[in-house]
């Protein structure tokens, strides 16, 4: 960041009210990413509870941009890091609560925990989440599915806050969900959700979610530096298929690599950049587009800016 840019960003930072949770300049994101990769958030900030970031939201400028990241396991930050203000929910938006059928749960609650929650109180409906990886938040914004289910079918509202911290509540109809799509406002900040499921047998549901735990470990890398499924599968297509058929398993640029165990994800080998990644992924929509005629959309979360233009 240049030096006149630093100072800027520390007046509107200062200028803010006493906060209860952590700011951080100049933050690296590159740790808490499953790729490893990226440059640093402009400021980080991890608030306490609900309420500080509602007075987060209302105190600073309109012009600062928010970027809202989880545990960072679908997320690709690009080299140049991300401008304005980078939020990431900590324990406060991670509590589950079940009653009855309803089962509530804060944004930054890992999708796992959810299922093994709805196991434990014996509803079904909910095994699929186990199979997800990432937090609750992210899976609202992007309808995250698995093994045959997605949340639309499982959500009954969510609560959120626009950009000025106001408070808003949805049904799930008003989700607008399709296909690893949410069409609430992108600048509204998920921060619960509640999820209906079905009363169940407790030993149906654990066994149903080992068998996806199982099935995980042996079709996908997930010991790996990756950020899961990389694109969205085509109406009537399997993007890994295409993928194949298009001669990129294996595929490299730099560190970067088309899985050989599953073709629809992306390996960071070593110290591949944001670049090389997001290069390849590029590279392989290319290939598929001019050997299916199909072009692959991106489910990964691409955010930042290149290293060129932070450099500018």
């Amino acid at each position: 960041m240049m030096a006149a840019e630093m100072n800027m960003t520390r007046d509107w930072v200062e200028s803010l009210p006493p906060l209860k949770g952590r700011l951080r300049l100049d933050a690296d994101l590159a740790k808490i990413t499953w790729f490893r990769v990226g440059g640093p958030a402009e400021v980080m900030f991890r608030p306490e509870d609900p309420e500080d970031l509602q007075a987060f939201l209302a105190a600073k400028p309109a012009d600062v941009p928010v970027t809202v990241i989880g545990v960072g396991s679908n997320l690709l930050v690009r080299d140049g890091g991300v401008p304005g203000v980078v939020i990431r929910l900590g324990k406060e938006f991670a509590n589950i609560s079940v009653e009855g059928n309803l089962l509530r749960a804060g944004a930054a609650t890992p999708d796992l925990y959810v299922a093994r929650a709805a196991r434990d109180a014996g509803l079904t409906g909910l095994e699929f989440l186990c199979g997800v990886p990432g937090t609750i938040g992210g899976a609202l914004r992007m309808n995250a599915g698995a093994y045959g289910s997605e949340v639309k079918d499982i959500l009954r509202r969510a609560w959120a806050l626009d950009p000025a911290g106001g408070p808003r509540e949805l049904g799930n109809s008003e989700m607008g969900f399709s296909y690893r799509h949410c069409g609430a406002p992108e600048d509204w900040i998920f921060t619960e959700a509640e999820f209906e499921g079905t009363p169940g047998d407790k030993a149906e549901i654990t066994a149903r979610m080992e068998q996806i735990g199982d099935s995980r470990m042996d079709s996908q890398p997930v010991r790996s530096r990756t950020g899961g499924s990389t694109f969205a599968n085509p109406e009537g297509a399997k993007a890994w298929e295409l993928i194949d058929a298009a001669g990129c398993r294996g595929l490299r640029i730099g560190n970067a690599m088309v899985s050989e165990q599953h073709c629809n994800f992306l390996i960071n080998t070593g110290d591949a950049t944001a670049a090389d990644i997001e290069g390849l992924g590029e590279e392989v929509r290319r290939r598929v587009k001019d050997n299916s005629g199909i072009e692959l959309r991106w489910e990964i979360r691409r955010i930042g800016v290149p290293a060129t233009e932070a450099n500018r």
